[in-house]
């Protein structure tokens, strides 16, 4: 009588939710800690990011403040390294981590790392399909139409490829980061640690978001295989 009312699919919802939550705590919980924990050397992360992007010949890209927190994030169209809140002038491990992470992110365009162009390459389809995905499958479902709903849920499945396709490209600036703070002896001893652990726990809401998205992507061909025609 209860699987009558509840549809058991609804199950990987709440694991997805779960696991998107609580990789956003971790994140959140582990940056705060080490954003407590000052550089000896005492720099900002916005002077960190300038002294990594100029020691690999790219002047041409800026370093500017963004509000939020945590909207960190690196522009190839606009050339710029855009820095939140909690990240431009905090001199803490964490920051300087997030910003060499950043700095990661514009050395791969510059030596044409793989899978950035990739996922460069990919994103206008990929927009195109996720935009088209849930209304083909809605309707298919409304409708009764199986194979359209199917079509809707392989349209998204976009995004997961997407997904999986960014995910390395995160680890890789990461590692590039890591390499960078300590031969240009931005951070020393456990001050590496602390924006280790950052990096780490930044990188596992990655892996919670392919997570996710792959047990909402099999939720969408379980209910589509049910109205096959």
């Amino acid at each position: 009588m209860f699987s009558y009312y509840f549809d058991p699919t609804y199950v990987l919802v709440i694991i997805a939710f779960l696991l998107t939550l609580f990789a956003s705590m971790g994140v959140k919980s582990t940056f705060s800690k080490y954003n407590n924990v000052r550089s000896s050397r005492g720099i900002t992360a916005a002077s960190a990011a300038r002294q990594i992007l100029d020691a690999n010949g790219l002047q041409n890209i800026r370093v500017e403040h963004v509000s939020g927190d945590l909207t960190d994030h690196y522009s190839p169209n606009e050339n710029v390294i855009r820095l939140s809140d909690s990240t431009y002038n905090s001199t803490s491990v964490a920051a300087i981590g997030v910003a060499a992470h950043e700095c990661g992110h514009a050395v791969q365009h510059q030596v044409g790392y793989v899978p950035i162009k990739i996922r460069n390459g990919i994103v206008p389809i990929v927009n195109v399909c996720n935009t088209l995905s849930m209304p083909i499958f809605i309707i298919g479902l409304i409708l009764g139409l199986g194979r359209l709903a199917m079509v809707g849920a392989i349209l998204f499945g976009a995004v997961l490829v997407f997904q999986l396709v960014t995910l390395p490209t995160e680890i890789n600036a990461s590692r590039r980061a890591m390499k960078t703070l300590e031969s240009m002896y931005l951070l020393e001893g456990d001050e590496l640690t602390g924006a280790r652990k950052t990096l780490t726990a930044a990188a596992m809401t990655y892996v919670a978001a392919v997570a996710s998205t792959a047990l909402q992507f099999l939720r969408l061909v379980l209910l589509a295989n049910r109205r096959r025609d």
